[in-house]
């Protein structure tokens, strides 16, 4: 019942949602995530260890760079995903995260020079 729990406060941020929308797509890092969503590296990365903490969130080191991915082994937290992703023109924040997601790179590149 606790890992349902956990589940159901990490749906209650819109920022933990828009990461985890983010990431049912793409493994990103911190910077990625940041230029897409447009917050600052501090709330990114608070909002990313706790749900790395609660299970959520995964992740592994490439270089200098942390990237974060889901961890879908609970079925009811893909099935709830999966469905908000399906119905994304319905939340129009999340739609434009989408649409910023495909010039991720470009955050990335920013990144490097930092």
């Amino acid at each position: 019942m606790d890992k349902l729990t956990d589940f159901f406060k990490i749906l209650s941020d819109e920022t933990r949602v828009r990461i985890l929308v983010l990431l049912y797509h793409k493994k990103l890092c911190v910077c990625q995530l940041c230029g897409i969503m447009g917050e600052t590296q501090p709330k990114i990365s608070k909002h990313l260890s706790k749900l790395r903490d609660m299970g959520f969130v995964k992740d592994e080191r490439k270089e200098q760079f942390i990237y974060y991915y889901l961890n879908l082994e609970d079925k009811l937290f893909e099935g709830v995903l999966k469905d908000i992703v399906e119905n994304i023109d319905k939340y129009e924040n999340l739609k434009k995260d989408i649409e910023r997601l495909s010039s991720a790179e470009v955050f990335l590149s920013t990144c490097k020079r930092q």
